[in-house]
């Protein structure tokens, strides 16, 4: 299959009345269309918004590069869960990726990783593609204890044949502007790379690795550089098409062209 693209996700969290969320994904798919590069966009708006940005993305054209992922979904295919969206209704919408146990969740919601693993199992059931997220807050930080949480996230998050995304999103990070010393994130990044490879029960699956937590274009170079993150997923960023659209063109510029290798990642 072709060589594994970088990705770019937007997460718009809890923002985006109609006219925004339209005029903002009409502006990212305007300008996604003249970015060149082994490169692939996701935008995860509000449920509400899920419908009308669908339709934007597919009125763009088939371009295989302009994708619809949504913020959540339970863990189960229906059923009596007043206020829950599953992932088969998601998929019905012509949803494609879906964000799973961001740490907004795993902490305002009380979301485990045994929780996480369940979404990640009907995420797949529905043929949707997990982004799930893990990250260490900045006491575990501070302890030292950033490999142990990571490996008990992945451990318990991901089936052994996980074959979606993982997101990196140190908790300290989210919205503070600030990003890991580049050092510390190489590190981050290869220990991430050790704990999937044991974790994961088949030699060919490749698991794409982004970094979460306060991207902003001007970090994007320094992020995209590193050999094991294949992309990124920005949050207060992609609510803005032209910084978004800059975080983009960027990660274009770091894509190889694509290459037939071995990989289980999902076009």
């Amino acid at each position: 299959m072709t060589a594994l693209p970088k990705l770019v996700v937007g997460n718009w969290k809890m923002h985006g009345l109609r006219e925004h969320a339209s005029h903002l994904a009409r502006a990212i798919a305007e300008g996604v269309r003249s970015i060149e590069g082994n490169v692939q966009t996701i935008i995860c708006p509000p449920f509400t918004q899920l419908a009308g940005v669908h339709d934007i993305i597919d009125a763009s054209g088939p371009t295989g590069q302009f994708f619809l992922g949504a913020q959540d979904c339970h863990t189960t295919a229906s059923g009596p869960f007043t206020g829950d969206i599953s992932a088969t209704m998601l998929a019905d919408l012509g949803t494609k990726y879906v964000i799973l146990g961001h740490s907004e969740r795993r902490q305002a919601h009380g979301e485990t990783s045994q929780i996480v693993c369940k979404k990640v199992q009907a995420a797949e059931a529905a043929g949707l593609i997990p982004i799930v997220c893990v990250g260490e807050t900045l006491a575990e930080r501070r302890e030292g204890r950033t490999a142990s949480v990571l490996a008990a996230q992945i451990e318990s998050s991901l089936t052994d044949r996980f074959t979606g995304v993982l997101a990196y999103e140190p908790v300290w990070a989210i919205g503070s502007g600030i990003i890991p010393p580049r050092e510390e994130l190489e590190r981050t990044a290869a220990l991430i790379v050790g704990l999937l490879q044991s974790h994961l029960k088949a030699d060919d699956i490749r698991v794409p690795i982004l970094y979460g937590g306060s991207v902003t274009a001007s970090q994007a170079p320094s992020i995209l550089s590193i050999g094991a993150l294949d992309g990124v997923l920005v949050g207060s960023a992609s609510l803005e098409a032209e910084g978004f659209l800059d975080i983009i063109r960027v990660a274009a510029s770091f894509s190889s062209p694509p290459l037939i290798q071995t990989g289980s990642f999902r076009s």
